[in-house]
């Protein structure tokens, strides 16, 4: 299968309370996981724009930056992070980010399923 870029589902809205609307393109779409996740997007946050802090349940999520810095909420600590940088938010956790700099924020987001 080939998804061309033309294609591919784009949402923009804001993720969990945070500041400002996320920019999101599917790379996944719903159905396309094979019961092992729900979400895998390239995401893009401009200055000043957040994902709320939010728990998973039954799943974890990662961010793997791929341009920009910004500060990522890790259960209530704040860590700087930027290009290059993999977050992990395991099973039960919680998490969120903001983009603190002045150019976009670029990321890849995947969320699995938690094989318990």
């Amino acid at each position: 299968m080939i998804r061309r870029a033309d294609a591919v589902t784009v949402t923009i809205c804001p993720k969990f309370g945070g500041p400002g609307d996320t920019w999101a393109a599917h790379i996944l779409n719903e159905g396309e996981f094979e019961g092992k996740g729900r979400l895998f997007n390239r995401t893009v946050l401009k200055p000043g724009v957040g994902i709320g802090k939010h728990r998973h349940t039954n799943e974890f999520e990662v961010y793997y930056i791929l341009k920009g810095e910004g500060l990522y909420d890790d259960n209530g600590s704040k860590v700087k992070v930027g290009a290059g940088d993999m977050t992990l938010c395991p099973d039960g956790e919680e998490h969120g980010i903001l983009n603190t700099g002045t150019e976009d924020l670029e990321m890849i987001a995947l969320i699995l399923f938690a094989g318990k």
